[in-house]
């Protein structure tokens, strides 16, 4: 045979492929991400810069977001709380599943594309009778022995198989941003609890000291009672100033136990387990490094979730529309079949097969069609999902930024009508003692003094739950930006 006889021979089985091929691959439409206008910068963060929340990002990345977000509180507790969290939490545990899952679904997926290879045997001894003309009859005994190997391949003409393990993947990494996102979410819940326990002791500490003060006022009522000076009234009233700021300091020390249990819950230890030493102290909001809008496509793994859920759903069209197209497999089987066990192996009880199979639905009732616009409906859901994750994330970054910066200024308002409201007990109390007002100016002051130092710890408070929530709009895949 000459090179150029070969060469026909050989070059349309090799464009047939080809063109095959490539009618395969048409089957599932060019993916595109998911178009959407996405604003050059936020509405709110003007008001952030002015109040020292928003800050640009430098190239250096020294005040970059790390993946370990929460150590920009430098809190060593919360550090520990987190990488307990990490390590024990049950939620996590179940999004690294699914992970497995997905990641197993891929490899059975990608299995489809191989050759399947398998082995049999088989000995059977049976028994036959046959009636003869005459009125008798035989009887025979049989024996067979088979061993053999057979293959089978389904050739991926149409890219249906193709398309299967493309939409496993992106389904995969879909659920790897999954897991990620679950890991945001756990490390910003434990940070938010834990500064909530903190509020709680830092108020429950607060009544405390407020109530020594107050029970001394009450014993020097009492003695300025029995000295003729102060009334029962004044007494009473200084009784029931002590009483209910007792009953808050309960009130705040039952919310620090059940913080303290959520906490466990978090961690994933029973709240048996679990107890934490009480410090009073609340950390500084952390400076929350600037961040454009476009840049949370990249950073979110939520968004990115979402994204490969619609590359996964634009994969499954192409897995519908393959159904449409004959499956052509090719299987070669092959081994010995013979009656004595000792002879199995010889020549003449070899025996082989080989050729192509061509399946193909003929008629389904609409089933196929059905199918495809199944697919095409589900493309469109996650798609419309995909655009609601971003807009959804966008917007918490433009309430979290409106919250921080006038939580912000509230501080500064709050801290400044404490210091009055010191002021003007401070003045109320030199009055009593001159006699120039009664017990229940001193008791309005008191207590105003009380509410703005709550007020305070809670605006304090707010305003770090209002920074944590921003750190983590933005955490996740944080990358140097050029300087704004």
């Amino acid at each position: 045979m000459t090179s150029s006889t070969f060469s026909r021979r050989t070059a349309w089985p090799v464009a047939l492929a080809s063109g095959l091929w490539l009618v395969g691959c048409a089957q599932t439409p060019p993916y595109e991400r998911p178009g959407m206008d996405i604003p050059a910068a936020y509405k709110e963060q003007a008001a952030a810069q002015a109040q020292g929340i928003w800050k640009p990002a430098q190239p250096q990345a020294t005040s970059m977001l790390p993946p370990t977000w929460w150590t920009v509180y430098g809190d060593a507790v919360l550090d520990r709380l987190q990488q307990q969290a990490d390590a024990n939490s049950p939620t996590l545990a179940q999004s690294a599943a699914r992970l497995r899952a997905a990641q197993a679904a891929v490899a059975s997926s990608s299995a489809a594309a191989l050759p399947t290879v398998g082995a049999n045997a088989s000995s059977s001894r049976a028994r036959s009778g046959t009636q003869l003309s005459d009125g008798s009859s035989t009887t025979r005994i049989s024996t067979s022995h088979s061993l053999g190997l057979s293959a089978s391949w389904e050739l991926d003409l149409w890219g249906r198989i193709s398309a299967g393990v493309g939409a496993a993947q992106a389904s995969a990494q879909a659920s790897a941003d999954d897991l990620a996102a679950a890991r945001l979410s756990l490390q910003a819940a434990v940070a938010q609890t834990y500064f909530s326990l903190r509020t709680a002791e830092a108020q429950a500490a607060l009544l405390a000291e407020t109530l020594k003060a107050y029970n001394k006022s009450w014993e020097l009522t009492r003695n300025r009672q029995a000295a003729g000076v102060a009334s029962s009234a004044d007494v009473a009233q200084a009784e029931v100033q002590y009483k209910t700021t007792q009953v808050q300091l309960l009130e705040a020390q039952t919310t620090r136990s059940q913080l303290e249990h959520a906490l466990a819950a978090l961690l994933g230890q029973a709240p048996a387990a679990f107890a934490l030493e009480a410090t009073a102290a609340l950390p500084a909001p952390a400076d929350v490094p600037q961040a454009l809008p476009s840049d949370l496509l990249q950073r979110r793994p939520d968004i990115a979730a979402a994204e490969r859920r619609v590359a996964a759903a634009n994969a499954q069209i192409g897995v519908a529309r393959a159904a449409y197209f004959p499956a052509l497999t090719l299987s070669a089987a092959g081994g010995y079949r013979g009656a004595p066990l000792a002879d199995l192996f010889s020549a003449p009880n070899l025996f082989w097969s080989l050729g192509p199979a061509l399946a193909a639905s003929i008629f389904d009732g609409g089933a196929r069609s059905a199918a495809v616009e199944t697919a095409r409906a589900n493309h469109a859901q996650v798609t419309a999902a995909y655009r609601q994750t971003v807009l959804t994330a966008l917007q918490e970054v433009e309430d979290n930024l409106t919250a921080a910066a006038a939580l912000a200024q509230e501080e500064q308002l709050q801290r400044e009508a404490t210091a009055a409201a010191q002021r003007a007990l401070d003045v109320v109390e030199n009055q009593y003692r001159a006699g120039t007002v009664g017990y229940l100016n001193v008791l309005n002051a008191q207590t105003t003094v009380l509410s703005s130092q709550r007020s305070l710890i809670d605006v304090k408070s707010r305003r770090l739950s209002a920074v944590n929530a921003l750190l983590k709009n933005v955490a996740g895949r944080w990358e140097a930006l050029p300087p704004a």
